[in-house]
């Protein structure tokens, strides 16, 4: 990426990102569009629309080719391949809460391999914008700038970072985020931990026991602040590690220096089932996800970093039971983070292990690479949520609804909790098994938060004990004190919850299960997922489905069950306890490990827009689990639907059955 200098820049056509495919269409053929009403933008355009996954083993100038091929507009797709590369627009214009979803990086470079040099949009979400930042591309929220641009003026490299804190705004002039490392990180310091005289949050406390001292960066940073952590551990997976190998060796001199590579690890948790991946084989993307795969493994022998692969079902079949494997965050959580550590990972659901009382946040490839580099990754500092959880959760209700119900906030939709610390507590926190309580720091992602976190307890020491046989000692400073503050406070009753789903094409469409005031059938009900493929998901999915076997029941034939196991040691749990034939019984088809139908890569996506998912994934973007539509539900709700054949409940379910 070119350096940008700090100067006025003068900018080419506007694309704006409207609500009619039709307009789209004309700005990419030459029209320029005046008197554009701006209420009528696309909000909540997500990574996954941007640059599909489908493309994603790619990591260079093809990306540009790419860029917004999955964007959905009126259930329309407007933009095709090379449409944008081609038009010479340089500027594009959307609503809120823009580059939601994943951390893929591949979406900003996609915009800046196409000619794209800045976005404006009402807001922004925090991987996409630090994304962007550290490859040098410009975003704004300031409107007042259109007209501007329409006119031609050039605008000053000032006005276009005012807006951001200071670090963000060195490290885009700098011309990016490596290059800004090469200059000022080459000295860092590990400051003594101060000690404060106010009361702080949990979250506050790990941060500053792991902050960096440098020439860019405050010592004590306060929110809205740029800052640099030392991790614990930093994690990448397969999409990501050639494209910061590729950074990494254009920025530096081979072999690479890694900073402490024992504590980097590798996971190759999203292509185990390409080979059968319907969006895999429609593109003939599977050559290149094989290349991809090998690049990864090669990376990973020459800098002898730890490295875990999920199987295939025909290696599973000669699996002697000594691979450690399955998704990257899930892995995580139950074999690696800690209490009080801090937790880096090239994936937005990274925060799945603030469950257990650490601080874990997902990055893009450039901060990972930095990180790999220099051992410093960068954060600016949040403000802290919390999110009170009272009452006594009712049988029916688990994590998932509780989170669904929360995403469906009119305050959340709105993007109050955007870069945020969402730090759960209350009774009803108290109750939730780690695995439960993992949900709901794991979909921190889909809230737009920075990271979720748990204070940890006698139930964080018995999960470490059980799934590693360590017998951690929680420390007396791993709590939040009383006083902290809290940007706001989001108090929840949750004896008034019921079953939750949310509507096709966004998590934040959600209503009570009993609200729905249509019938929907379903053809493919898939549990699995880093949220819903973990211990506590299967004892759900096989309390319902061994339920309906002592009824007589089977899922219907026109209904297609998947289960897919989030680990190695979740499918081992299951084989003990019997559940794994209790599954075949009733007839779902179970999975070996991996990310699957979730990123659009494996057995339990759709393959036409007319079938319907009942789904246990964490997210329902359009496009993401293929062409259909995607509901989300809780692991019982996916189970108990897929015996009925429509959207249901467990609770309706027995009812029915009555």
């Amino acid at each position: 990426m070119e350096n940008i200098p700090a100067t006025s820049i003068a900018f080419g056509s506007i694309l704006y990102l409207c609500d009619k495919p039709e307009l789209i269409r004309r700005q990419l053929q030459g029209e320029v569009l005046t008197d554009v009403d701006l209420t009528h933008l696309r909000d909540d355009v997500s990574t996954d629309e941007i640059t599909p996954v489908s493309i994603l083993s790619h990591y260079d100038h093809k990306l540009g080719q790419f860029v917004y091929t999955g964007l959905k507009v009126a259930d329309e797709r407007p933009i095709g391949n090379r449409a944008v590369a081609s038009s010479g627009i340089q500027v594009v214009v959307a609503g809120q809460r823009y580059g939601k979803g994943s951390s893929r990086e591949h979406s900003p470079a996609a915009e800046l391999y196409a000619g794209v040099r800045l976005v404006i949009a009402k807001s922004f979400e925090r991987i996409y914008r630090q994304n962007a930042d550290n490859i040098g591309l410009l975003t704004s929220t300031d409107f007042g700038l259109i007209q501007r641009i329409e006119r031609g003026e050039a605008i000053s490299y000032d006005e276009l970072v005012k807006d951001r804190d200071e670090l963000a705004a060195t490290i885009v002039r700098s011309g990016g985020l490596l290059r800004f490392g090469r200059r000022h990180l080459q000295r860092i310091n590990v400051p003594p931990v101060q000690k404060e005289k106010r009361p702080l949050t949990l979250f506050e406390k790990i941060i500053r026991r792991h902050l960096l001292e440098t020439s860019q960066t405050v010592s004590n940073p306060v929110a809205g602040q740029g800052a640099f952590v030392r991790a614990d551990w930093r994690f990448i997976h397969e999409y990501y590690t050639g494209m910061c190998e590729h950074m990494l060796n254009a920025a530096f001199e081979r072999p690479l220096k890694l900073f402490d590579p024992d504590n980097i690890l590798v996971f190759e948790d999203h292509t185990s089932y390409m080979h059968v991946s319907p969006a895999h084989l429609r593109g003939g993307l599977v050559p290149n996800m094989v290349a991809m795969c090998a690049a990864q493994r090669a990376f990973a022998t020459t800098y002898g970093l730890r490295m875990h692969r999920t199987l295939t079902d025909e290696e599973a079949l000669l699996d002697d039971g000594s691979n450690v494997a399955g998704i990257s965050h899930a892995m995580m959580a139950e074999h690696y983070a800690l209490p009080g550590q801090v937790v880096v990972g090239t994936d937005s659901h990274t925060p799945h292990s603030g469950a257990l009382g650490c601080v874990a946040f997902g990055v893009g490839t450039t901060d990972m690479a930095n990180a790999f580099m220099t051992g410093a990754t960068r954060m600016t500092m949040p403000e802290v949520l919390l999110i009170d959880l009272q009452g006594t959760l009712p049988a029916s209700v688990t994590a998932k609804d509780i989170v669904l119900h929360l995403l469906a906030q009119p305050a959340i939709r709105n993007g109050e909790g955007v870069g945020k610390v969402f730090e759960f507590a209350g009774p009803a926190v108290q109750s939730l098994s780690i695995d439960e309580r993992a949900t709901l720091t794991n979909m921190v992602a889909e809230l737009g938060g920075f990271t979720g976190i748990v204070a940890p307890d006698d139930k964080t020491r018995a999960f470490i004990r059980e799934r590693r046989g360590v017998d951690f000692h929680l420390e007396p400073w791993m709590h939040s004190d009383k006083g902290a503050h809290y940007a706001g406070v989001v108090s929840i009753d949750c004896a008034t919850l019921s079953p939750f789903v949310a509507r096709p094409g966004d998590p934040g469409n959600g209503l009570p299960l009993s609200e729905l005031d249509q019938r929907v059938m379903v053809d493919i009900a898939y549990g699995g997922s880093c949220t819903g493929g973990k211990r506590a998901d299967f004892d759900l999915y096989h309390q319902v489905l061994s339920w309906a076997l002592e009824h007589h029941m089977t899922v219907p034939e026109h209904v297609e069950l998947y289960l897919q196991y989030g680990t190695t040691a979740v499918r081992d749990y299951c084989v003990e306890r019997g559940y794994d034939r209790v599954f075949k019984t009733i007839g779902a088809r179970i999975l070996q490990p991996s990310c699957g139908a979730c990123a659009n890569c494996g057995p339990g996506v759709s393959t036409g827009p007319e079938q319907v998912t009942v789904s246990a994934i964490n997210r329902n973007f359009p496009g993401r689990s293929g062409p259909g539509q995607v509901w989300l539900a809780s692991p019982s709700t996916v189970a108990a639907s897929a015996l009925a054949g429509e959207l249901m409940s467990f609770e309706d379910l027995m009812r029915r059955a009555e």
